[in-house]
């Protein structure tokens, strides 16, 4: 019996320690910017690199069957950074003003699936620590 408590510890902390090295990315907040349906995303960075830009492509699927790409971002890609130190938090966001608005109340987005990830650390180099997304 305590050899199996031991093996579990083990378990438990050896995937407690790979969880606590990556980067974990959720869904945040929608909101509605002129009648259009505007997703977020959250980022949590456990890993001990400082991220200088990350953008999260999603594909948003409509109830009338249509589907729609919206990139999610941290920062405008040739603009001002606005890195993610290690332990930091940060919100994904469109920008309106740089690409196409999604075209339809959140009341009528129904499922959402990740296509791209590009995730820069210092130096533009890419990241090393895994990025887990779940949109």
């Amino acid at each position: 019996m305590r050899a199996r408590l031991i093996a579990v510890g083990l378990i438990f902390a050896g995937s407690s320690a790979h969880a606590a090295n990556g980067i974990d990315v959720k869904r945040g907040v929608d909101s509605t910017v002129f009648g259009n349906c505007v997703p977020s995303l959250v980022v949590e960075n456990k890993s001990a690199e400082t991220i200088d830009y990350l953008q999260v492509d999603v594909v948003v699927a409509l109830g009338n069957g249509q589907e729609r790409t919206v990139e999610l971002k941290s920062a405008y890609r040739e603009g001002v950074l606005y890195p993610i130190s290690p332990g930091g938090k940060a919100t994904l966001k469109q920008h309106l003003d740089t690409s196409v608005a999604l075209g339809a109340p959140c009341a009528e987005v129904r499922t959402r699936r990740v296509v791209r990830t590009i995730c820069e650390a210092t130096g533009g180099k890419a990241c090393a620590s895994s990025v887990s997304v779940n949109p």
